[in-house]
């Protein structure tokens, strides 16, 4: 299993898949035609039914400027490897083809083509966490002391620059106000609700500031602002809802955070090693469950959880989560996307509380909820995995009150 840096990538929304994926491979394929003249793209599968949506096609053509870019969008086509799938070609003055490359981008911005691997080093001898757990016990040590004796001695100052930004895009997102990009005329929320939570007794004012903060960070994304994939775009408000709020709340350290982010990274590794975090591969149980047991997680270990409650804390953000599809309105990460982040922030806290009440002994392991939601996502009709055809995207559409 590779390093959890591939977890925390930072860039700009507002999809993970869609936009910095397309964008990095890009950039990748100019470099390797220096001298073409033009390029042709091909967008396959889901790429190609919100792409639009999700500025795809503008991540790329500001990677290839100023090179002229032609589109060619086959959505009820999907290549072998992923429904993301993307042909670059690129042109010579007469606007033939010179060079040709296929690749995939199959969730939290990461790329990978048919011929060459594309994936860090792997560094991680366990890829469950049942094993991670077995090897916890035995050493008298907890996750994050595991991920750092396989990272390499940069990972704190990497951590350090994921929370540094996680900080920023809830600042960012509290400040602005106004209406998000794209046909939905979707105004802006987070301002407002950090505002009212101000008025609300402790009780309701810790939830309503999670929110707020949730809200701030995805409509930063929707917005094409500069979030951190946790694990993906579109779930990037989850988890740091949870850290900004546990930072300033209950005056946790950033030693504490930092701590929690690489317990964090190490649950997502997992779920996209042996699942996926791509909506376009097994619906938003892979992206914003994954988020949740994250989060979960996280502030399960900062409250003092053992490992078994960690693990626990973890599973109940997954299990709860199973089934949800990815049907973004007009092919937008707005509607239902930015909602689902206040909420599956709120269910983090919830699952860390319900761990906490326990022992951290369960039947449901985390590692069987991660194989119930890959089965689950490969069993969802392609309709409701990140293609705007099915669910909210086609009875918005039906009503003719949104796109």
């Amino acid at each position: 299993m590779e390093s959890i840096k591939s977890i925390y990538r930072i860039g700009n929304g507002p999809s993970s898949s869609h936009t910095m994926g397309p964008k990095k491979a890009a950039e990748l394929y100019v470099q390797k035609n220096p001298a073409a003249t033009g390029f042709r793209v091909h967008l396959y599968g889901s790429l190609a039914a919100t792409g639009k949506g999700h500025f795809t096609d503008k991540a790329i053509t500001d990677a290839m400027s100023p090179h002229t870019v032609e589109f060619m969008w086959h959505h009820e086509l999907e290549l072998p490897l992923h429904t993301n799938g993307m042909k670059f070609e690129a042109l010579d003055a007469s606007g033939a083809t010179t060079d040709s490359w296929v690749v995939y981008s199959i969730g939290g911005g990461k790329i990978i083509d048919e011929t060459t691997d594309l994936y860090e080093k792997q560094i991680y001898e366990h890829e469950n966490i049942s094993d991670t757990l077995t090897w916890v016990d035995k050493k008298g040590k907890t996750y994050w002391e595991y991920v750092q004796d396989r990272e390499d001695s940069d990972l704190w100052d990497y951590l350090n620059e994921v929370w540094k930004t996680m900080q920023k895009s809830v600042r960012e997102g509290l400040e602005n106000d106004g209406v998000l990009p794209g046909e939905l005329n979707l105004r802006r929320k987070a301002a407002s609700y950090w505002i009212k939570a101000k008025s609300y007794k402790v009780s309701l004012q810790n939830r309503c500031l999670i929110m707020a903060y949730a809200l701030a960070v995805s409509e930063q994304n929707a917005s094409g602002g500069e979030v951190v994939t946790a694990p993906t775009c579109g779930s990037a408000g989850v988890l740091p809802a949870i850290l900004y709020h546990l930072r300033n709340y209950h005056e946790f350290s950033d030693k504490n955070i930092l701590q929690a982010l690489a317990t964090a990274g190490l649950f997502g590794n997992v779920t996209r090693k042996n699942a996926s975090i791509s909506g376009a591969e097994v619906g938003c149980q892979g992206e914003i469950g994954t988020a949740c047991a994250m989060a979960a997680a996280a502030a399960n270990q900062m409250f003092g959880g053992s490992p078994q409650q960690i693990e626990y804390a973890a599973e109940m953000g997954l299990e709860h989560h199973l089934g949800l599809t990815c049907d973004p309105v007009c092919g937008l990460v707005q509607i239902p996307c930015i909602e689902r982040n206040s909420f599956a922030a709120l269910r983090a806290l919830d699952a860390n509380l319900s761990a906490m009440m326990g022992d951290g002994k369960h039947i449901i392991s985390f590692d069987k909820v991660v194989e119930t939601m890959r089965t689950t996502g490969h069993d969802l009709p392609n309709l409701y995995k990140e293609t705007s055809l099915g669910g909210l995207a086609k009875f918005a559409h039906i009503s003719g009150e949104m796109c």
